[in-house]
């Protein structure tokens, strides 16, 4: 999901709560802040000496200690200001892929893609998933047998 598709979704349903679904019936708590926007430029090179380019919005959510007990989630209105309010200071790439940073005591500090959404009455759910890694260069450095030597100089991989 692109840094538009999440304002305009956010737009659509400001009338409802924002709800993030980081597993399977595994929602991150009503006490939650957003805590940091970056505005991420990814600059690389992979195993095939190939060079890559891009941008992301890395949406930091927090779980307040403090407000363990609250039950009512973050506005998407609410939400949309604060991504406003940063556009307007430091402004984001509009095209740019948006992620969500997050963890808790029983999940690891992960950044997750917008899988999907849906949305009740009340409720605006996010459907956070985690990528595997993948290798780039597959082509230029197929995965090595066991008795192969892996990436020899000469092949063109790291």
């Amino acid at each position: 999901m692109t840094t538009q598709e999440l304002l305009s979704i956010l737009q659509d349903h400001s009338d409802k709560s924002l709800l993030f679904e980081y597993e399977e019936n595994a929602f991150v708590g009503a006490n939650y802040h957003i805590t940091e926007i970056k505005n991420v430029t990814v600059d690389a090179v992979d195993c095939g000496s190939g060079t890559d380019y891009w941008k992301e919005t890395v949406i930091q959510l927090w779980e307040s200690p403090k407000e363990r007990d609250k039950k009512d989630f973050m506005s998407a209105y609410k939400a949309l200001a604060i991504l406003n309010k940063v556009h307007r200071i430091k402004p984001m790439d509009l095209e740019a892929e948006v992620k969500f940073e997050y963890s808790n005591s029983s999940f690891h500090t992960a950044q997750l893609f917008v899988a999907d959404h849906n949305y009740t009455d009340r409720r605006l759910v996010l459907k956070l998933a985690i990528n595997k890694t993948d290798c780039k260069a597959k082509e230029a450095c197929e995965t090595p047998k066991k008795e192969a030597v892996c990436c020899p100089p000469e092949s063109g991989c790291c």
